[in-house]
């Protein structure tokens, strides 16, 4: 599955300009210091390369900070190389002049050949206005990472992905990122366009409501992990709206890469039987999380590595807002994917991403790994969640999704459901699932705690439908404990019965049968796996011993 566009990049190194001049082309990295080159590293996010400005608006004496035109275009191109081993970020100052109506940007780099297993080039771009690129400060207006090669913003529309809104004067900054250079290097090309005039109306955003009509305290159907043409999905907002309305559920969280430009359409789209929720993929260098329920509009920087020691900063600036911190398909095999934060500040973890694979069985066993620890240290523990990512066609949207007992269909209430564990995770909403504990007078739910003497029966069942031939585990801190198969009506009931002192939580799957090499079994492993594909995935029911009484 595509990420961030990391998987497939169409920027193609453009001939230079006959216009361009030397000194537009001179954005050599590695030729001096004197040369476009200021490196920042060891600051509050990761290291940095800024190259000398552009400027627009000559004077007639050909020095910079002349009068700016009454109207039409201005261009300037530049080319430079990267060496492998570059910062994370390149930034190109462009200095803006009053009276501009919009920017356009368009880029470009070359791929030379390398071989066999070596990295070949690719490059992210991105733009911050004149308010600087402070980490987490105020001036982004955009990112498209590889997805895109050109773009624009004016005060009444931009390109998906950047937001619109007055080109005020002042130095805004492009920003590259080469996650990836050739041995041989990277040539790029920047070519930059303002137009003059004026600014035309402001975009009215239409942002979604936080509430649906939902049916109170209930079971609620979500995929909390979708993109948009606001980053490097191809669906537009309308289409991921009709999907997730066909498949079922009654709500979505939009988490477009590094941008919250899509949150400003939502509202068209929500309705009282759809809550659309805002978020953001927060797409670093070590890995991808993602931000649930966040104020509209608000953006979350992704600029720093683990050692940066600031990702427990933006942790933070979501839960100010209400959020959630979840980290993403943390085996990922995709170029910087995999999960590098730690789980300390997450609330819960993504466990299963889209069709079932490889990646989604080790997650599953390194978050029961976790649970374990919870178990024996007394410690907080991390619930599961499972999401799409959907993209594009063929990927299916709610393929899975989470199943969340919350007081509403709210996006307070959801936030809260799935902080506490109270949901499952169903491939489709064809599957349903009821899964409790019951033992001393007392039952618990799915992320619930059942306090029985230790030694008091528990009777863990579990009501299933949907999944024919399917098989249902209970799983223990000790492991598997019980498997039984249902029959080809996808429907029935499995009891097993414990105690307190035998398993301190215990959790359901249910697999389809092993896959027999026909289409659409979703498990890309064949035979390598003892179970097949997962069909559901609840949270635990943790089981405490009360104390025995004193004689």
């Amino acid at each position: 599955m595509c990420l961030d566009g990391h998987c497939e990049h169409n920027a193609e190194l453009l001939a230079p300009d006959a216009t361009s001049t030397d000194a537009e082309r001179s954005g050599e990295v590695g030729a001096g210091p004197g040369r476009r080159r200021l490196l920042t590293a060891g600051m509050a996010g990761a290291a940095a390369l800024t190259l000398s400005p552009v400027s627009f608006a000559q004077a007639a004496d050909g020095s910079a900070g002349g009068t700016a035109p009454t109207g039409g275009d201005e261009t300037r191109i530049i080319t430079g190389f990267l060496e492998t081993g570059v910062a994370d970020f390149v930034y190109l100052p462009v200095e803006v002049p009053e009276g501009v109506r919009k920017i356009a940007v368009s880029y470009a780099y070359d791929k030379p050949a390398v071989p066999a297993g070596t990295p070949g080039n690719s490059c992210d771009i991105g733009v911050f206005d004149e308010r600087g690129t402070a980490l987490g400060g105020r001036g982004f207006r955009g990112w498209s990472g590889g997805f895109r090669t050109s773009f624009e913003i004016g005060n009444s529309d931009a390109t998906p992905g950047y937001l619109p809104g007055p080109v005020n004067a002042g130095t805004w900054h492009i920003v590259l990122g080469p996650y990836q250079v050739a041995p041989q290097g990277m040539h790029y090309q920047v070519q930059v366009t303002l137009t003059y005039g004026e600014p035309g109306p402001a975009r009215v955003n239409k942002y979604p409501p936080r509430r649906a009509k939902g049916r109170g305290r209930d079971w609620y159907r979500g995929d909390c992990h979708l993109h948009t043409v606001h980053s490097d999905g191809k669906r537009l907002p309308s289409e991921v709206a009709s999907g997730a309305r066909a498949a079922g559920l009654d709500f979505i969280v939009s988490t477009d890469h590094n941008t919250p430009a899509s949150h400003a359409v939502w509202g068209e789209y929500a309705g009282p039987d759809l809550l659309i929720i805002p978020g953001e993929e927060v797409t670093t260098r070590n890995g991808h999380w993602l931000a649930l329920g966040l104020p509209p509009g608000e953006w979350i920087d992704w600029r720093y590595r683990s050692r940066d020691d600031a990702f427990g900063r933006f942790a933070r600036q979501v839960h100010r807002g209400g959020g959630l911190v979840v980290p993403a398909h943390m085996y990922c095999a995709y170029v910087a994917c995999q999960w590098k934060f730690g789980f300390e500040d997450a609330d819960a973890t993504e466990v299963w991403t889209g069709p079932w694979t490889y990646d989604d069985e080790h997650a599953v066993s390194t978050w029961d790994q976790k649970l374990g620890e919870a178990v024996r240290t007394g410690g907080r523990w991390l619930p599961a969640m499972g999401n799409s990512d959907a993209h594009s066609d063929p990927q299916v949207i709610g393929l899975p999704h989470n199943v969340v007992h919350a007081d509403d269909l709210a996006t307070d209430s959801l936030m809260e459901g799935i902080r506490a564990g109270r949901n499952w995770i169903a491939e489709s909403s064809t599957v349903e699932l009821a899964f409790t504990a019951t033992g001393h007078g007392r039952q618990a739910g799915i992320g619930e705690k059942l306090n029985v003497p230790a030694e008091a029966p528990v009777d863990v069942r579990l009501d299933v439908r949907g999944v024919p031939n399917g098989t249902v585990r209970f799983i223990t801190d000790e492991g598997q404990m019980h498997q039984e198969s249902v029959g080809s009506s996808g429907s029935g009931t499995v009891v097993w019965r414990t105690t307190a002192s035998l398993a301190a939580y215990v959790r359901a799957e249910v697999r389809h049968p092993m896959p027999d090499g026909s289409p659409g079994q979703g498990n890309t492993m064949g035979q390598a796996l003892m179970f097949g594909p997962m069909a559901a995935l609840t949270n635990p029911v943790f089981l405490e011993a009360t104390p025995a009484p004193r004689s």
